[in-house]
């Protein structure tokens, strides 16, 4: 009894039962279709989906590269703009005889008539001349 037995079953061949079947095959067919063309529909949309994404995660790390390096150059600017007003205020010093004959003595050692110049080595020379003295 393992084996099912298969029922001779007589078919009708009538006009009504052949509309019937075409109708029958007419669903199925569309019904197939729909699916095919709803599975190219989730395709496409998870494609264009998968595009939109990727492009948000690029230009959002683009974005953080831009204000970092933007963050970066507001700083060096600063620091630009305190350095020209340090060279402004060089220009009007150079501007003045006797800044620049006090800037001759100091860098270049040149004196005035009966004036001795002195030289003192710096703080720095004198620890490097204690430490290999202690030694």
């Amino acid at each position: 009894m393992g084996a099912i037995k298969k029922k001779n079953v007589a078919q009708i061949h009538t006009s009504y039962v052949k509309q019937q079947e075409a109708a029958e095959i007419h669903v199925d067919r569309k019904r197939k279709l729909l699916f095919r063309r709803l599975a190219v529909f989730f395709a496409g949309a998870s494609v264009i989906a998968f595009l939109m994404i990727s492009t948000l995660v690029s230009q959002s790390s683009t974005l953080e590269e831009k204000a970092a390096e933007k963050k970066k150059l507001e700083h060096e600017l600063a620091l630009l703009k305190k350095k020209e007003v340090a060279l402004e205020e060089e220009i009007v010093k150079l501007n003045d005889d006797e800044y620049i004959a006090k800037l001759a003595r100091k860098d270049y050692f040149l004196s005035e008539n009966n004036e001795i110049i002195f030289n003192l080595p710096e703080l720095k020379e004198k620890g490097k001349k204690e430490d290999t003295s202690s030694d």
